[in-house]
C-alpha cells in the first residue's frame, strides 16, 4: 500500500455525498447536492445514467474462480458525458456466507496509480475472515491505471529519468532534472494527452458512486488505505447519503496544501530514517553497525555516492544519490524492510550498489523482465492534476531551505521535484474533504509512518463532521491488520456498526 510522495516534491527524483436516489438500475435521476470544491464556493455533483453492472469470469484466473470480472463504464466528463468514456476494470469476490451478506464493501489500496483490483483476487491478504464472510469485496482499477482503459502511459525506461542525481549540486545537475523532466512531460502528453485532464480524485470518487448505483445499493461500505483515505474522504464529501460505513487507514490530511503535505511527508521520512539508523546503532548484529556510528557512516556514503555513483550490472543506471534515497525510502514504508537495507548499505561501502539498485526497483514495480507498469505514470498524472498548488521552477527551488530544515538528510531530495510545475494539464477543482452527513468514519494512523505522518492522519480526523481516530502503535505505512486490537476495532465497526472509543490506541 502506498501513499503519494506529495507531487509538489521530489517526484521526479524521489517518487516516492449526497443520495443519490438510484437502485442501481440505470438510474438517471438528479443530484440537487453541491459540494465545496475547495475555493469557498460550491458546485454541484454530476450524475448521469449507469447500467447495471454485469459480472463475469475473469480472463487472469481460472474458470473455476469464484472471483467475478466486470467493466463499467463512466464518462471522461460527468459535465459532458459526451466527451470520451473510460472502461474500468472490476473485480468481485463474493461474500463467504451469502445468508448472512451485509452488502458490498468498496476497497481501495492507495497510490494514486495503482490499480486496485488486485484486492479482490488477495483479499485473504489484506481483510480478516470476519469481513470476507459478509462482504462482496469489490475492487477497480480507477481511471487511467492498470486494466482499466485507456489507461495512462508515458514511458517504457525509468532509468533515464529517475536514475539522475538528486539534490543537484551543480547547475548542469539542476539543467539535468529540468530537462528530464520536461521530457517526461512531453512524452504523457504525447501518448496520454486525452485523458491527462479527466484523472483527477474528485473525478474518481465520482466513479465510486457510479459503481454503487451500478451495484443496485443505496448506501456502501468503503475501506480505503493510504491515498485510498483521500479518495474515500472526498467520495463521503461528495456523496455522504450514500455511505453506510468508512474506514480511512493511513490517511493524511487532504485539505492541507500540497507544499505543507510534502513537507510533513519528508519530517515523516526522516524520523523514520532516524529511527532506522538509531536502531542500527544500537545493536552490534546490524550490519550497518558501523561501530555504534550507524549515523555518520550513513552520511559520510552518501557524500561518497555523491562523488562516485556506484556502477551496477550492464545497461542499467548507476546508483548515483538520487536512486540510493529512493532506495532508502522504499525501506522506510514498513519496519521488516529494514533487514534488507542494512545489507544493502553494508554493500555499498564494500563498492555494490546493487542491493540500493534492487530496493530502487521495487519502488518502481520493476518486472523481472525490465518492464514496468504504468504505477508512476499515473502516480503523476493524477498527483499533478490534484496539485491546485503547482508553481514555477524557482518558486520550487524557493522552498528547499524549509525541506532541509525539517529533514535534513531526506529534505533538499523532496524538494527539488519540478514535475507539477511543468505538467502541461491545469489542475483540476478540489473538493474541501468534510464528509459533512455522511455519518462517523473510522479513521486509522500509525505512530511511526513516514509516508503519512500520524499528526496529518489526526487533522484528518479532526477535519471531518464525524471522524473517529485509532492509533495502532507500529513502524509501518497502515495499521490494519498489525494486531487484533485493530482488527477487533474496524471490524466491529464495519459489521455491527459499533464504533470504536474516539483516540483508541492499540499497542503491538
Amino acid at each position: 500500500m502506498r501513499h503519494r510522495l506529495a507531487a509538489s516534491a521530489a517526484v521526479m527524483a524521489l517518487v516516492l455525498a449526497a443520495c443519490s436516489g438510484g437502485t442501481g438500475e440505470g438510474s438517471s435521476s438528479t443530484v440537487d447536492d453541491r459540494v465545496d470544491d475547495g475555493t469557498g464556493t460550491t458546485a454541484p455533483v454530476a450524475e448521469v445514467p449507469i447500467d447495471p453492472i454485469q459480472w463475469g469470469p475473469c480472463d487472469d484466473l481460472p474458470a473455476e474462480s469464484t472471483i467475478r470480472c466486470a467493466t463499467l463504464q463512466v464518462p471522461y466528463s460527468y459535465e459532458e458525458p459526451t466527451i470520451g468514456t473510460f472502461s474500468l476494470h472490476v473485480k468481485m469476490r463474493p461474500a463467504g456466507d451469502a445468508s448472512g451478506r451485509i452488502g458490498s464493501m468498496l476497497v481501495n489500496p492507495g497510490g494514486p496509480g495503482f490499480g486496485g483490483s488486485s484486492l479482490a483476487t488477495n483479499a485473504n491478504y489484506y481483510f480478516s475472515s470476519s469481513l470476507l464472510e459478509v462482504f462482496d469485496i469489490v475492487a477497480w482499477d480507477p481511471r487511467g491505471t492498470g486494466l482499466s482503459t485507456p489507461a495512462i502511459d508515458c514511458i517504457d525506461d525509468y532509468d533515464p529519468y529517475f536514475g539522475l542525481d538528486s539534490p543537484p549540486e551543480t547547475e548542469e545537475e539542476r539543467i539535468a532534472l529540468i530537462d528530464a523532466t520536461s521530457d517526461f512531460n512531453a512524452r504523457c502528453s504525447e501518448r496520454s494527452g486525452e485523458i491527462l485532464p479527466w484523472v483527477s480524485t474528485r473525478a474518481s470518487a465520482q466513479d465510486m458512486d457510479s459503481l454503487r448505483r451500478a451495484l443496485g445499493e443505496d448506501r456502501i461500505t468503503y475501506f480505503g488505505f493510504s491515498y485510498g483515505s483521500e479518495l474515500g474522504g472526498t467520495w463521503a464529501t461528495m456523496f455522504p447519503g450514500t455511505v453506510r460505513a468508512a474506514v480511512l487507514d493511513g490517511a493524511s490530511d487532504p485539505n492541507e496544501p500540497p507544499v505543507q503535505q510534502a513537507l510533513n511527508q519528508a519530517a515523516g521520512f526522516e524520523r523514520t530514517l532516524d529511527s532506522f539508523l538509531a536502531a542500527c546503532s544500537a545493536d552490534a548484529t546490524c550490519e550497518f553497525h558501523n561501530g555504534g556510528d550507524a549515523e555518520g557512516a550513513f552520511d559520510r556514503l552518501f557524500v561518497a555516492i555523491d562523488e562516485r555513483p556506484l556502477a551496477t550490472s550492464p545497461g542499467r543506471t548507476v546508483v548515483t544519490q538520487g536512486v540510493a534515497y529512493t532506495a532508502v525510502a522504499q525501506a522506510m514504508y514498513a519496519d521488516y524492510l529494514w533487514p534488507e537495507l542494512e545489507r544493502a548499505l553494508a554493500a555499498a561501502q564494500r563498492g555494490d550498489g546493487s542491493g540500493l539498485l534492487k530496493l530502487y526497483d521495487e519502488y518502481y514495480q520493476r518486472k523481472p523482465d525490465g518492464t514496468y507498469g504504468n504505477e508512476l505514470e499515473a502516480f503523476l498524472a493524477i498527483s499533478c492534476l490534484d496539485n491546485r498548488d503547482a508553481t514555477t521552477v524557482e518558486e520550487v527551488e524557493a522552498e528547499v531551505d524549509r525541506f532541509v530544515e525539517v529533514a535534513p538528510r531526506f529534505g533538499a531530495n523532496f524538494a527539488y521535484g519540478y514535475a507539477c510545475a511543468l505538467w502541461p494539464v491545469p489542475a483540476a477543482d478540489a473538493v474541501a474533504v468534510t464528509a459533512k452527513g455522511a455519518g462517523p468514519i473510522v479513521v486509522v494512523g500509525t505512530t511511526g509512518d513516514a509516508a503519512t505522518p500520524l499528526e496529518s492522519t489526526k487533522r484528518l480526523a479532526a477535519s471531518l463532521d464525524d471522524g473517529r481516530l485509532v492509533v495502532v502503535e507500529a513502524n509501518q505505512h497502515t495499521g490494519y491488520g498489525v494486531n487484533q486490537c485493530v482488527i477487533d476495532a474496524v471490524d466491529r465497526y464495519l459489521i455491527a456498526l459499533r464504533l470504536p472509543e474516539d483516540g483508541l490506541v492499540c499497542s503491538e
